[in-house]
């Protein structure tokens, strides 16, 4: 499976489990990752949710390839799915984050109400070099985490930063050594877990109700400009370069 699901007590985990593929995300991960957090979300007995990748890895970000095949038509997509339900979850979300976190990789983490990243940790958002505009709400949260110009160097560039950068920036709550990150997060979100519930989820509506639309409009809007771009020649030309391990050029559009 690509996508495990645990319990572990009143935790539901959800891990990457894809490290030959550097836990890259398909199509139909997406799906089973929406549908973990649906039933999350109706089951009493979850009480918190912990999002990790497998050893060494968090996640490479989207399958390009399968991405290419299947690219995301319509709202009920299985990445517009997932978007909704993370950004919409009342559970508590912790992450847990070891290695490499690309694109929806790092973008995800902003939905998340706790974040623990291991010192080997690494976050890009190379949505500009693959010719296309970011997604998740990005562009809305990462600038109120973060302050807006090291948001626009983040996503404009799309250069990779590391753990200590995003603790920095807002968005990572604690560093760990890699060995004990996973550990540490679920500790944390069995904490979680043992408060009551009511309390939690009264607390995480307070601090989101009032972005909640503004939040659900962006994502919409962003998902407009991404399937426009997507098909535009910059894209094609970005992921026709991946492919033949070269460098895009990007000079003959203006």
């Amino acid at each position: 499976m690509d996508i495990l699901i645990e319990r572990t007590a009143d935790v539901q985990t959800i891990t990457f489990n894809r490290p030959d593929k550097k836990n890259a995300i398909t199509s139909a991960m997406y799906q089973t990752m929406a549908d973990a957090l649906a039933q999350a979300q109706s089951d009493a007995t979850v009480r918190a949710i912990l999002i990790r990748g497998s050893v060494g890895i968090f996640s490479a970000g989207n399958d390009l390839e399968d991405f290419m095949k299947k690219p995301p038509v319509g709202e009920e997509a299985p990445v517009f799915r997932f978007l909704r339900a993370i950004s919409s979850a009342e559970k508590p979300l912790v992450a847990s984050v070891a290695g490499a976190a690309v694109g929806v990789g790092t973008t995800l983490l902003l939905h998340c109400d706790m974040v623990y990243a291991a010192d080997n940790a690494t976050f890009s958002l190379p949505f500009s070099q693959l010719g296309l505009c970011p997604e998740a709400a990005s562009s809305l949260l990462l600038q109120r985490v973060a302050g807006y110009q090291a948001a626009a160097e983040k996503l404009m560039l799309g250069e990779p930063f590391d753990a200590n950068e995003a603790q920095r920036m807002g968005f990572v709550n604690r560093l760990l050594p890699a060995a004990e990150v996973d550990a540490f997060a679920l500790q944390q979100a069995q904490k979680l877990a043992a408060l009551p519930a009511s309390s939690l989820r009264v607390t995480k509506q307070l601090m989101k109700r009032a972005a909640q639309h503004e939040l659900q409009a962006q994502m919409t809007d962003e998902a407009v400009h991404f399937a426009k771009m997507l098909l535009a020649p910059e894209a094609k030309e970005a992921f026709k370069a991946f492919f033949e391990k070269r460098k895009p050029d990007f000079r003959q559009f203006n």
